[in-house]
């Protein structure tokens, strides 16, 4: 992932690279900053190109965005932007209609349409997912995805609340993608948020089977991830969140060559080997570890880590520390 930051552009001269790097990115918008907080603008951006789709990680101090008419003409007419919050809030006016975002929720943007937005003027500093892609990657009919323009998609419940936990997952791990992972998540994204936008139209029957079949696979994936720590974490907890039956979630991973329990422990293990590998926790003990990611019984644990990398945790905490000291 590229980052691109104002931390090393002067203080006066801060907003005015940004608002030369925002229509590099996303294209010309009329950026505005509050005298009172010009000085202190600080923002940054991290870059990660998903085939055809173009994610950006935007963390920013208060500063208010529009598309003026004239603006729009200059806009490219096959693009969207869908948007999610990470951290922080803010207010979009389109169309007449003002809708307030908070973390989670999603909007989908005509970039050929004018608009208004502004980050909370009370948090100092917010974070937003930005995913630009053509329109042609929706198998969904135009005309329909045109009356999303206002509406917020709700990141607290039912499918909306799925596609947000995958686009929070991906937010808070783009950093650590590989370009193999990149192109990988593109088609996953492209499905998690044609399901979506499918559901909020009412229009899930023009949504191919595979699409929806890898879209609830990653949402999936994505709950569980942001859950390995509930020690409680199961089978019939996740198909309940996900309103599908015990066997058919099997049935899933089974085509992938997997079972739940297996997956769910695979994951668990790669975040402890992930901290006990980290020189900055090293005073951190084991057993403290292992019950942040869901792992009730230290033995247990112990026999389950052994098992996989053929090493005790406390043996791989030495080899590490061994290798990093070298």
């Amino acid at each position: 992932m590229d980052v691109i930051s104002t931390a090393k552009v002067s203080k006066g001269e801060r907003f005015d690279f940004w608002r030369e790097l925002n229509s590099k990115l996303w294209g010309i918008h009329d950026l505005r900053c509050d005298p009172r907080w010009e000085g202190a603008f600080r923002a940054k951006v991290g870059i990660c190109e998903f085939g055809s789709v173009q994610a950006t990680l935007m963390t920013t101090t208060p500063h208010s965005v529009y598309q003026a008419p004239k603006l729009t003409r200059q806009a490219d007419p096959e693009v969207f932007k869908l948007s999610c919050f990470v951290r922080g809030s803010g207010v979009v006016t389109q169309d007449g209609q003002c809708a307030e975002y908070r973390v989670g929720d999603l909007r989908l943007y005509d970039t050929s349409r004018s608009f208004a937005g502004e980050f909370a003027p009370d948090i100092p500093m917010s974070q937003l997912l930005h995913l630009r892609f053509p329109r042609s990657l929706l198998p969904l009919p135009v005309g329909e995805l045109r009356k999303l323009g206002a509406i917020r998609l709700e990141g607290a419940e039912g499918v909306g609340a799925l596609s947000s936990q995958f686009l929070l997952h991906l937010a808070r791990h783009m950093h650590e993608l590989s370009p193999s992972d990149a192109e990988r998540l593109s088609a996953l994204t492209v499905d998690v948020l044609t399901v979506a936008l499918a559901h909020a139209l009412d229009v899930q029957g023009v949504v191919p089977p595979h699409a929806r079949r890898r879209a609830l696979m990653a949402q999936i994936h994505a709950f569980i991830r942001e859950n390995l720590g509930d020690a409680h974490l199961a089978p019939d907890m996740i198909a309940a969140a996900h309103h599908i039956s015990l066997r058919y979630l099997h049935g899933l991973f089974h085509q992938d060559g997997h079972t739940v329990a297996g997956w769910i422990r695979q994951c668990r293990l790669e975040q402890c080997r992930r901290e006990l590998a980290e020189s900055r926790l090293s005073r951190r003990p084991i057993n403290a570890i292992a019950a942040r990611w869901g792992f009730s019984s230290p033995a247990h644990f112990s026999q389950v880590f052994r098992n996989v990398y053929g090493l005790s945790p406390r043996d791989f905490r030495r080899q590490c520390a061994a290798a990093s000291a070298e």
